[in-house]
């Protein structure tokens, strides 16, 4: 039995007992914007009967999950199904799970949907009918292309729901643009947002948000550009709100300041996101790579410079990153990364030797993610003079290190076979023997060198 085959029995067997069940939420939002992909978690309210009569059905259809008996929330084994009885909610604190809960089956479609944020996410779809209950006004929100929530005291009690309504703009176009046309938010929302206090999430709803934005948008800048609108970098995403009017040297960024620049290298790194490594750290080096910019930016003889920003960065950026993740890799990688953003780029223009570019990629957390970064990172050109390497070169050198790293090189069992005992000094001769490596020096040759050096050194 299929998940719709599933949700459909249960509609059946609820109506036989006097209730009806929707489909609500996401999966009618979804349906009407013709986005068939998304459709594969389905979310069922019924309503009209007790919960005692509600598992009686679904026992019937398959082995019952529940998630919570004061949330009234079921579930089927086997199925993405999600089975809810209509509840209100109240705030009793300021956190996300700070809510009180009433189960009430005989409620009303109406006054169930008032609790959801947006009226695009209020619309109901009677299961076996297929009527659309609409409360207030989804159905033309969506096709405007606009996120408008639905009561006042409910949404501000979860400000959560800030982060989801700049999520959902950066995620959703207009159903039937031409070209793809983000949402965007209606002005009492933006309003309302305004006055929500977020510092009492948990960093985990907040990264939840974040990654949603980064890895599903096709324009991630969306994201903050709608936070910007609502005042509400200032907590969690505050060395972004510094990049605002920070200016850049306007002959190698005619673009405008660094939150300009970040934004659009943000939507390039989107674009490739789906050929680096693990996107969701790729994502997070574009945003931050230029935190530096903030200490670094001075003015120097009628020019702007940001000398040594990529080091200085650093402990801004991890700041940045401690407050969103408790993911170490994740911010290892973007530390590293952020450290070297500027190298391929400079190496590309001076024509750095192979054995340089060898030596940067060595560096790299990972070598051809550092080339997308470079290349979503170019500055636009000014007059006939581009400030940028060719990807050519950059993907050549990243080649001729691949196939540096793949050959033959000197171990310490190589050191051991020749004579050599393990001890203090082999840490030095492999590493001198990495350098050889790096350089392009064959394994023999290399050998060679390296005992040498031992011999030199009474090993």
């Amino acid at each position: 039995m299929t998940d719709l085959e599933a949700a459909k029995r249960i509609a059946e067997l609820t109506a036989q007992r006097g209730g009806r069940a929707y489909f609500v939420g996401g999966f009618v939002r979804d349906e009407l914007m013709g986005c068939k992909d998304d459709l594969l978690d389905i979310d069922i309210e019924v309503h009209g009967v007790k919960p005692e009569e509600l598992r009686e059905i679904l026992s019937e259809v398959g082995e019952v999950l529940q998630y919570g008996s004061s949330f009234g929330i079921y579930g089927l084994s086997g199925h993405d199904i999600d089975i809810a009885m209509p509840r209100k909610e109240h705030a009793t604190g300021r956190g996300h799970r700070d809510f009180e809960v009433f189960v009430d089956p005989f409620i009303g479609p109406g006054e169930a949907a008032r609790r959801r944020d947006f009226t695009i996410n209020a619309m109901m779809q009677d299961v076996l009918s297929g009527e659309v209950l609409d409360p207030f006004g989804g159905q033309k929100d969506l096709e405007k292309g606009v996120l408008r929530h639905v009561d006042d005291k409910s949404f501000a009690e979860d400000p959560l729901r800030v982060l989801r309504c700049a999520q959902f703009a950066a995620r959703f176009t207009k159903p039937g643009a031409e070209m793809p046309e983000n949402f965007t938010v209606a002005p009492e929302t933006i309003a309302l947002c305004r006055s929500m206090d977020l510092s009492a999430l948990s960093r985990e709803r907040v990264e939840g948000e974040l990654k949603k934005a980064l890895l599903k948008a096709a324009k991630p800048s969306v994201f903050f550009e709608v936070l910007r609108q609502m005042d509400q970098l200032g907590f969690w995403f505050a060395e972004l709100g510094q990049l605002i009017g920070l200016a850049q040297d306007p002959v190698y960024h005619p673009e405008g300041d660094v939150w300009v620049h970040s934004m659009q290298v943000l939507d390039r790194a989107a674009l490739c996101r789906d050929k680096v490594s693990e996107p969701y750290r790729f994502m997070l080096l574009a945003l931050l790579h230029d935190l530096g910019k903030i200490t670094a930016t001075e003015e120097v003889k009628g020019r702007i410079h940001a000398y040594g920003h990529e080091t200085k960065g650093l402990p801004l950026i991890e700041e940045f990153l401690r407050r969103i993740t408790g993911e170490e890799a994740v911010i290892s990688y973007v530390l590293n990364m952020a450290a070297l953003h500027m190298k391929p780029n400079m190496s590309a223009s001076s024509g750095a030797s192979v054995k340089s570019t060898n030596r940067m990629f060595d560096e790299a957390a990972d070598p051809r993610d550092l080339v997308y970064m470079a290349l979503c990172d170019k500055p636009v050109m000014s007059g006939s003079r581009p400030f940028t390497g060719d990807p050519d070169f950059l993907f050549g050198r990243l080649k001729a290190y691949e196939d540096t790293m793949a050959k033959p090189y000197v171990a310490g069992r190589d050191l051991v076979e020749a004579g050599l005992k393990p001890g203090q000094d082999f840490s030095e001769l492999l590493s001198y023997a990495h350098k050889l490596r790096l350089a392009g020096i064959d394994k023999k040759t290399a050998l060679k060198q390296v005992l040498s050096m031992a011999k030199k050194r009474g090993v």
